[in-house]
């Protein structure tokens, strides 16, 4: 049985892979996971732009794949940046006791709020999720001071 850090790295590394799908369709490198302990739910990721929908973050996509949970409790939400205030009110109404994030360099902001809220936040550093936010950021201004509404 894997250890938790060994699962939080296979599923950081899988909510990358959900960042990397967004960016090649044109759209925010955002990647969101959600499992509960070995078992994935769902994968998601950003796709305000390919969609045209200003709510379809990458954490609001993996919550949307999973379907209705009869409990979030026992879940983990792996994002590769760090949730903006909508995504966090997501994780706070659905009860999701701890979030896993790979980038707080980029954006950040809302950890604090989680942890008020009772969120365990796991800053996990994922240096390729780092480095491909920093990209995406210089290369798209505009699109990204969209996204965070600047």
């Amino acid at each position: 049985m894997p250890t938790c850090e060994e699962l939080d790295r296979r599923f950081a590394a899988l909510a990358f892979e959900q960042a990397k799908k967004s960016y090649a369709e044109g759209g925010l490198p955002i990647g969101a996971v959600l499992a509960r302990g070995e078992k994935v739910l769902a994968c998601g990721h950003n796709q305000r732009v390919q969609l045209g929908d200003p709510i379809a973050h990458g954490e609001m996509d993996a919550l949307r794949k999973a379907g209705r949970q009869r409990s979030y409790r026992a879940t983990t939400l792996y994002t590769t940046l760090s949730p903006c205030m909508m995504c966090a009110g997501a994780i706070v109404q659905f009860k999701i006791p701890r979030v896993v994030v790979n980038d707080t360099k980029n954006f950040g902001g809302n950890e604090q709020f989680l942890r008020d809220n009772g969120v365990e936040v796991i800053d996990l550093p994922h240096p390729e999720s780092i480095a491909l936010m920093a990209r995406f950021i210089a290369d798209n201004p505009a699109l990204w001071n969209e996204d965070i509404m600047e």
